[in-house]
Formats: C-alpha cells, structure tokens, sequence
C-alpha cells in the first residue's frame, strides 16, 4: 500500500487520481485551497477512512513540510490553470506556479520522497509542428504577453524537477498533458469542452474564439491518470519528461459542431475575437498535436477513449 499527496486534490484531474488511487488500495492525503478545485469532487470520498483531506496552500511552506512528511509520493498538480485566469491574473498564477512548485520540490527533497509533477502543452507555445515531440523547440510570444506566463511558469517547474533529479537525485517524473477532458471538469476557467457542452444543454449559442480553425487533440481523464500512475512508478521514468494526451485532431469549430449534433441541440454557432474573449494582442496556439510515441514505448500509454465517448460523459456529468 502507497500513502500519496495529491496537491490539486479537489481538482478536476486530481480527483480523479484520488479514486485510481483509492480504487487500488492506496491512501490519498490530498491537499487544496479551493481557489479552482472544488468540493463537490471529492463529496463522495468523505467519510472514507483512507482519504484525508487539507485545506491549504502550495504556498504555506509549513503546511507542506507536513503533508510531504507523511506520504510516500508526491503528485503536484496544484496550479493556476485556464487561460482566463492566466489572463486575468498573471501575477497570481506565476506566483502558484513558480513558488508552490519550488516549496513543493523542497520539501520532496528533504524527505526523500518521489514526486510526479504535471506541466502542460502550453510549453510548446506557438510551435506548430506535425507532432510535439516532448525535445521539440519552444516558440513563444513576447514576455509581457500574459497569455504566455503559464508556459513560462511550467518550463521552470520543468527545470527544478530535471536538476533536482540531475544533481540531488531527487526520484522525479514530469507529465505534459494535452487538453483533458471528463467528467467534473468546469467550462469557468476556459476549459473549451465543458462551456461548449453547457451552452449546448442551455440552447446558448456556442461561443468559438477566433476562427475556429485552431486544432487540438483531447483525451480522457481516465486515459491520463492511468499513464501518470505507471509513469510515476517506473525507475525508466525518473529524470524525463513525457507527453500525455490523444491522437485525435479536431478544429474548435468541428468539436462545436459535433457536441450540438451529440447533445441534439439547436444551438448556434458566434465567432468571438480574440481580442474581445481575453485581451487585445491575445495569441492563441493554432494547432497542438502530441506525439505520445516515448510514453506508449515505456508505459504501453495509448488512449481507450474516442472523443464522442470523452464527450458524452461530460453531457452526462452535466445532465446530472
């Protein structure tokens, strides 16, 4: 039996991780301030004897000394995410990212324990190539973009994961996911399936940013957090970063077309600029497709999920 910190752990992703976990006769101790997780995700863990959980930050440093104290393994999720926020806040969000990231490593450090660190396909920025290969070039905007702080932020939790592997011995794993998709996941931070779905199930129009043209391949939850276990138990893994995520590109405007057709909308589809969605100068990335070939060669890592399936359960999950 594995006692883990999942900090995130009323998130979305982090959750989810807490019932693999639990599933398979761990303990969870997970930790959250509530500021993007919520509640009502873990509601259903309560009352179980080998989940525990602490409200807090990242950022206390004391607090975490005493959650790293007592586990056997690190799963740092805990984040700024979304892109409205990361717009809207920067500077709360570097300070998340950057500052409970270090607080997090030094405390794995002092205790010796593994840690799993999740980082994101904003680190490729604007690189457009067929497939993102996890050595691939970073190509971004200008520094004082905004928009780009969250992929500034997760290159350095990146980097302090690879050195404290490289020069303490530190046994870390990083996990860049591409665009997860499931159940509990919220549309409130700019999350494209979840509002799409929402506006759907209301009759609102389905609000594509841009042109629509932008791709993405998403993947189940179920899919990820399945690879993040087996990565972060594999010695093959430690000191190296991996790509997680699907094979299946869809433009925004194609995925807004299929959730009308699979919730049996009339919804309509509005353009917004981006300009007016986020900010004036805002760059999107045009396309994110990942190559998961290092992942599927160490872990057997394929996704189960197709997208129409990955879709209906967030219909489900929102038709309650």
């Amino acid at each position: 039996m594995v006692r883990a910190l999942i900090t995130g752990g009323a998130g979305f992703i982090g959750s989810h991780l807490a019932d693999r976990l639990l599933e398979r006769g761990d303990q969870v101790l997970l930790l959250d301030d509530l500021s993007t997780g919520r509640l009502s995700n873990i509601a259903h863990l309560e009352g179980d004897p080998d989940c525990e959980f602490v409200l807090g930050s990242v950022l206390n440093v004391d607090l975490v000394d005493h959650v790293v104290s007592r586990v056997d393994v690190v799963f740092h999720l805990a984040a700024a995410v979304g892109v409205n926020l990361i717009v809207e806040k920067p500077l709360e969000s570097l300070m998340t990212n950057i500052r409970g990231t270090e607080t997090v490593f030094e405390k794995a450090h002092k205790y010796g324990k593994r840690i799993l660190v999740t980082s994101t396909s904003e680190i490729y920025g604007k690189n457009t190539s067929d497939r993102l290969s996890e050595d691939d070039d970073r190509i971004l905007g200008s520094p004082l973009k905004s928009r780009w702080s969250y992929s500034e932020a997760k290159a350095i939790d990146e980097i302090l994961a690879y050195t404290y592997w490289r020069e303490k011995g530190l046994e870390t794993v990083i996990v860049r996911l591409f665009n997860t998709v499931g159940p509990r996941q919220t549309g409130s931070y700019g999350m494209v399936i979840p509002r799409f779905v929402t506006q759907a199930l209301r009759g609102e129009p389905i609000t594509v940013f841009g042109d629509g043209r932008q791709t993405r391949c998403f993947c189940g939850v179920h899919d990820i957090v399945g690879g993040m276990l087996a990565l972060s138990e594999n010695p093959d893994a430690f000191g190296r970063v991996f790509n997680l995520g699907g094979t299946e590109e869809i433009s925004i405007v194609e995925l807004a077309e299929r959730i009308i057709h699979l919730v049996g909308s009339d919804s309509t589809i509005e353009f917004i600029a981006y300009d007016i969605a986020y900010e004036e100068g805002f760059e999107d990335m045009e396309r994110r497709v990942p190559d998961i070939a290092r992942a599927n060669g160490l872990i057997g890592f394929a996704p189960t999920a197709c997208l129409d399936d990955i879709i209906m359960l967030v219909i489900e999950d929102q038709q309650g």
